[in-house]
């Protein structure tokens, strides 16, 4: 048996022996490429090399779903109901496991039992993955909403940033109803990461049954300070039609950012995401 078709799941079933998969996802800028580029960097691990897609990401080198950009892109795509894909879509099936498998296979290390791939989406596509690879892992990363919708706003120019903050709480809160679903996964605070990286990794090190640390070189704090004064400086402009705009978004958005443990009045507050950080229900 071929090492794709020993990995191919069924829904309901367990998927094959050769390697474990693990997903990362998390809305654009929100740290996936510097987390997976930590992953990767584990003997026992393998992401994607020699793709020439965009970040590595297996969304672009596939054709069982559609990418993000069938639903808007970045900033935009959790808006729409369809990009919500579960154990009961009708692409849920053992070909597309295979299928998917087949596609992704050619640029991993397949010596290697641990295979990431990453790709923003997998944020809302956690149990449609888990169908196909019943046996695979998440690891979920979230990054304040406010850096989230600034660093992703010179892509979407025409988009307000309530609508981006509006599709940050949107995404996080499908989420949420997905994480009862999944057998294992860790959620991961971009914000903790990069301040204790090692010590954040470790129970992701542990859900993977790796042997040994994961490497935490190049994971550095300081990328969000940027984002953080510019909100400052919209919040307390002289104009004051940025200054009333900051106040609505304060008005609108702050209850629902804080379910998820940030503050849109100080970014450098930080509360644990709602959920516990590592849940292994079994097979």
């Amino acid at each position: 048996m071929s090492a794709q078709d020993d990995m191919a799941g069924e829904p309901g079933g367990r998927a094959g022996r050769a390697h474990r998969i693990v997903f990362v996802g998390g809305l654009h800028r929100s740290g996936t490429t510097p987390l997976v580029r930590a992953l990767a960097k584990h003997p026992q691990v393998s992401g994607f090399s020699g793709t020439a897609a965009t970040e590595d990401e297996g969304q672009h080198l596939q054709d069982v779903y559609p990418p993000a950009r069938a639903y808007g892109g970045p900033g935009a795509f959790a808006r729409d109901p369809s990009a919500h894909l579960t154990e009961a879509s009708a692409l849920a099936t053992v070909q597309n496991g295979k299928r998917l498998f087949a596609r992704w296979a050619p640029y991993w290390d397949l010596s290697r039992p641990v295979l990431v791939e990453k790709s923003p989406p997998n944020l809302i596509m956690t149990r449609f993955l888990q169908a196909l690879f019943p046996e695979s892992s998440f690891v979920l990363i979230v990054r304040h909403p406010l850096v989230v919708a600034l660093a992703t706003s010179k892509w979407t120019r025409l988009t307000s940033l309530g609508d981006l903050i509006e599709h940050w709480c949107l995404a996080h809160e499908t989420l949420l109803t997905d994480l009862p679903h999944l057998r294992r996964v860790q959620v991961v605070q971009y914000e903790r990461l990069v301040a204790a990286p090692q010590n954040i990794l470790a129970p992701v090190a542990e859900m993977l049954a790796l042997d040994g640390p994961i490497p935490v070189g190049g994971l550095t704090g300081g990328r969000s300070d940027r984002y953080a004064q510019v909100w400052e400086a919209w919040r307390r402009s002289r104009n004051p039609f940025r200054a009333r705009s900051a106040q609505r978004l304060l008005a609108r958005y702050e209850e629902r950012v804080a379910r998820f443990g940030y503050r849109l009045d100080d970014l450098d507050a930080l509360a644990p995401f709602p959920t516990p950080a590592a849940r292994d229900r079994g097979a």
